[in-house]
Order: C-alpha cells, then sequence, then structure tokens
C-alpha cells in the first residue's frame, strides 16, 4: 500500500496597537488566508531551486500593505486583495525577517512575517485589513496576482503616536 502524505500550509496573526504611552491599546488574534496567488507563489519557489530544469522564480515579497475595508478574504478575486487601500501604508518587513523556525521535531515549519507602522504612518480610525505583497515599495493598492495573504480584524483606530505590528505566521505542516 502506499503512503499518503499531505502538505498544509495553515496561516495565523497578530496585530498589536501600542498607544504613544507604550500601553497596548488593541490586541487580536487572526486567521489569514493564504491565496491562490500564494499558493502559486510557494510552489514555483520550491520548484525554481531544482535543478536542473531550475524554472523561473516568482517575485519575492517584500512587505505589507494596510487598508480599511472588512470584505471577507477569499482565495482569488476582490477578496484576495487590499479593497480599499490607505494610502501611505505601503512598509518593508521589519529587520531580519522572515524568519523560518521548527515547530517541533518532525511537525513542520514556521514562516514568519513582520512588518511595523511607527507614529505617524497609516494613521487612520479604521485600519481593518492588510496583504503580504510583492510592491511595498508602491504607495498604491496591489492586486490579488501581488498578494499571498490577507486578514481582515477589527478596525483600529491608529491615531498619530501609535505603533501598530503586525505578525503572520505560515505553518507548513507535512505528514
Amino acid at each position: 500500500m502506499a503512503h499518503k502524505s499531505s502538505l498544509h500550509i495553515v496561516g495565523t496573526g497578530t496585530i498589536k496597537l501600542i498607544g504613544s504611552s507604550g500601553r497596548i491599546k488593541a490586541y487580536e488574534k487572526v486567521s489569514n488566508l493564504i491565496t491562490t496567488a500564494g499558493d502559486l507563489y510557494y510552489v514555483t519557489r520550491a520548484a525554481a531551486a531544482v535543478a536542473p530544469a531550475t524554472p523561473a522564480d516568482a517575485t519575492k515579497m517584500t512587505g505589507m500593505k494596510l487598508g480599511t475595508s472588512a470584505t471577507t478574504p477569499t482565495k482569488s478575486g476582490a477578496g484576495a486583495a487590499l479593497v480599499l487601500y490607505k494610502t501611505g501604508s505601503n512598509v518593508s518587513f521589519s529587520g531580519s525577517y522572515p524568519t523560518v523556525t521548527s515547530i517541533g521535531a518532525d511537525l513542520g515549519y514556521r514562516l514568519t512575517y513582520y512588518s511595523t507602522w511607527g507614529p505617524g504612518v497609516a494613521t487612520d480610525t479604521a485600519l481593518s485589513e492588510a496583504v503580504i505583497v510583492n510592491d511595498s515599495s508602491v504607495n498604491a493598492t496591489t492586486t490579488a496576482a501581488n498578494t499571498i495573504a490577507r486578514i481582515t480584524f477589527t478596525a483600529i483606530n491608529k491615531q498619530a503616536g501609535d505603533t501598530l505590528s503586525i505578525s503572520w505566521a505560515h505553518d507548513f505542516l507535512g505528514a
């Protein structure tokens, strides 16, 4: 009998808003949807590393963007990209991110993305969506083709002195 193997990618994340006083004003754990473009991204990145064929690599992810829509995330179509882009919310990943860590012996690996919007950046009374994109240098909305994951969360009022951080974990679980 042949052994069946499967691979699952599970997305989770945290949203944290810290006020100018250093006090946590909002904290939420969320599930994020890895889009159809995200599935293709991970497969293409893996295939590009294999010789002798070495097919073309995908454009690497560069950061995150924020928006103000509560539209439910979807694998493809309108819900797979930012619905209402927040001007000036395009940021690169922080420091040494993304990172890869073991979840535990024979359990899988976690790929973590992390970005921060400091004081004066992306100030808005109703931030409620975020995406991981390959065009974070562009101060404009992003298409679904450039978006590997999208989340929606309880609307956040990010004031001028606040800092917002979003951490995403994509867990690769093989069995």
